[in-house]
Formats: C-alpha cells, sequence, structure tokens
C-alpha cells in the first residue's frame, strides 16, 4: 500500500471545514486544471484526469468534525482511498490532511506517485486558498 499525503493549517472552525469537504460538489474547487468532465452530487463525483483515466468516487465514510472517506464506484486502474482527516486545533484553527492510499505495483508506484503526490499538495493548498 502506498501512502500520500499532505497537511495543512485552516484558520476556520472545524465545522465549516468538515461541512465544506463533506460535499462533493466543493472538491470541484479542489482539482487542478488537469482534470475534465467534472460531474457531482453532494455524494458522488466522476471526473477524467487528462491522458491518465477516468474515476467515479462517492463519500463511503462521514464521521462529523473527523473524517471524510472517498472510495470508488466503479472499478478504478488501482485500489485507491482518499481520505480527509480532521484536527480542531483551537478557536477558528484545523488542521486538514489528505491522505492518498493506493494500492500499486512497482511500475504504477513509479509512474503513478510523482501525479499523486502533487494532486495531494494542490489539494491542501487549494482548500488553504479557498478556507483561508
Amino acid at each position: 500500500m502506498t501512502v500520500i499525503q499532505n497537511s495543512v493549517d485552516i484558520h476556520k472552525p472545524i465545522e465549516a471545514v468538515y461541512a465544506f469537504l463533506s460535499d462533493m460538489n466543493n472538491h470541484k474547487r479542489l482539482m487542478p486544471d488537469n482534470i475534465d468532465n467534472w460531474s457531482s452530487t453532494t455524494d458522488e463525483a466522476r471526473f477524467a484526469i487528462k491522458n491518465m483515466a477516468t474515476f467515479a468516487l462517492k463519500i463511503s465514510q462521514r464521521v462529523v468534525n473527523k473524517e471524510i472517506v472517498c472510495t470508488p464506484i466503479e472499478k478504478p486502474p488501482f485500489a485507491l482511498t482518499l481520505k480527509w482527516k480532521l484536527e480542531d486545533k483551537g478557536v477558528n484553527q484545523t488542521g486538514a490532511t489528505f491522505v492518498i492510499e493506493a494500492e500499486l505495483n512497482m511500475m504504477m508506484k513509479m509512474m503513478a506517485s510523482g501525479p499523486l503526490q502533487k494532486l495531494a499538495d494542490h489539494q491542501v493548498t487549494m482548500l488553504q486558498s479557498i478556507l483561508g
């Protein structure tokens, strides 16, 4: 199992960060420019990564103000779980960690690790930029 992650501190109460992340419609704003054909509901999102793969994800678990877990709806190119873990750090301060867990063979790991790390980095940067 390959685990890729990045963390950021957000100057908002944990409830606000959780409310934003628990709606898949908001996740489009966190995505990089190489995402095409985005469609979403509160619980699901479908999108394509240019020159790579198409994904359909759903929020499979919500733990209020703690964690949001997204898993594939359809069979992805590799087993994948995306998680947002939240930590209350006091008044108007929330720690957010984006974790990508992927089942990658050696060849896929060489090809996908860099783009997946860029995705994690981009998502936390965008979350901080949107929510402050």
